[in-house]
């Protein structure tokens, strides 16, 4: 089950690297981590995701990786992370077989359904507010979309894009099982501070 802060990994914000960051998000309780490749090389992509791997592993936590199939295959990951213009979900579902976790991001009602349909295991729904981690990431679509979709499908949502400490609870409160956020984290001093102050809001 994904619920409570999800983390992603972020080498361009990154102070410590991503291999330190994935420790310290463990240490304090998260369940989800995903590997969101910035600008690393295969090779770089493949080494810290074997290691990373094998840390979510002693403490059963669901290690993702964000679209690339292969890699997910190379180190056994748990699962996929998948955008709109990656793999279609049945295709994914297809390489990496039933036991796989499949998650992608959406940012309407209509995509959530087509996600539930098609056999993803959660989903990714934002920007929730505005962002500048992903400048791709597209208009925000605020908090009410995330109760309509949650009348609507039964799989978890995991919100992301724009959330601080201060507007998540209305997050939660909206019906998002597990949210993320990245620079609100990732570029502070004491990564697992910030982390639990999340966390306290589960």
């Amino acid at each position: 089950m994904i619920k409570g802060f999800y983390f992603i990994t972020d080498g361009r914000l990154s102070t410590s690297g991503n291999i330190s960051d994935v420790k310290n998000a463990i240490s304090v309780g998260v369940q989800v981590i995903q590997y969101r490749c910035t600008n690393e090389t295969d090779r770089q992509m493949f080494e810290e995701c074997n290691i990373i791997k094998k840390l979510c592993k002693k403490k059963d936590v669901i290690f993702i990786i964000n679209n690339r199939i292969d890699i997910v295959f190379a180190v056994d990951a748990d699962g996929v992370h998948l955008g709109q213009k990656d793999l279609p979900i049945f295709i994914a579902r297809k390489i990496l077989g039933k036991n796989k976790i499949i998650g992608i991001s959406i940012n309407s009602l209509k995509q959530a359904n087509q996600a539930y349909k098609q056999g993803s295991d959660y989903i990714g729904i934002g920007p929730i507010f505005s962002t500048n981690t992903k400048p791709d990431a597209g208009k925000p679509v605020g908090i009410n979309i995330i109760s309509k979709i949650k009348k609507s499908i039964s799989i978890p949502i995991v919100a992301i894009g724009g959330i601080n400490i201060a507007n998540a609870p209305y997050v939660i409160q909206a019906g998002s099982d597990a949210l993320c956020a990245i620079s609100e984290v990732l570029t502070k001093k004491n990564i697992k501070k910030e982390i639990e102050k999340f966390q306290s809001l589960f």
